[in-house]
């Protein structure tokens, strides 16, 4: 038998974590971690099994199970302000698209975009989708339009 008293995966997880007592704020997760990309998550061992530790944070307290497929959002307006952060206030189950377009990237930039640089809409009639990017249809026609008379002119 061990002399030292065995603890429960949730006394162990929340020794690594900073601060947290105020719903409000991030907390912090300060012991191993992990990046993906520029990004640092916190990584929790469970016998064999390193988990994330904002997913066993927000599993542990809503004692849920996130469905695969469903990631875990640190919600800017609710105050998140870190990947590090474990404060299951802060935290959203999100399908990985969702995810993706409630951040900074490229990919949220331009799905935001509404209009074309012309000022059409993209909406199911006037855009075409090709190699994963938006094309105005109005604005391809006229381009289309002009290049007919450029070459017509040049006979």
């Amino acid at each position: 038998m061990s002399r030292w008293p065995v603890k429960t995966v949730e006394q162990r997880f929340w020794e690594k974590v900073g601060p947290h007592d105020d719903p409000t704020k991030c907390w912090l997760w300060t012991a191993n971690t992990c990046k993906s990309g520029k990004l640092h998550y916190g990584r929790f061992r469970v016998g064999d099994t390193m988990l994330m530790a904002h997913r066993l944070s927000y599993e542990m307290y809503y004692h849920v199970t996130i469905t695969k497929g469903m990631t875990i959002d640190h919600v800017k307006s609710r105050g998140c302000t870190s990947t590090l952060c474990v404060n299951p206030h802060h935290l959203e189950v999100v399908t990985s698209r969702v995810n993706t377009l409630r951040g900074n990237t490229l990919a949220a930039k331009n799905a935001k975009v509404t209009h074309c640089p012309q000022g059409h809409p993209y909406n199911k009639e006037n855009t075409r989708v090709f190699g994963g990017s938006r094309y105005c249809r109005v604005c391809h026609r006229e381009q289309e339009r002009e290049q007919y008379h450029a070459n017509k002119v040049a006979i």
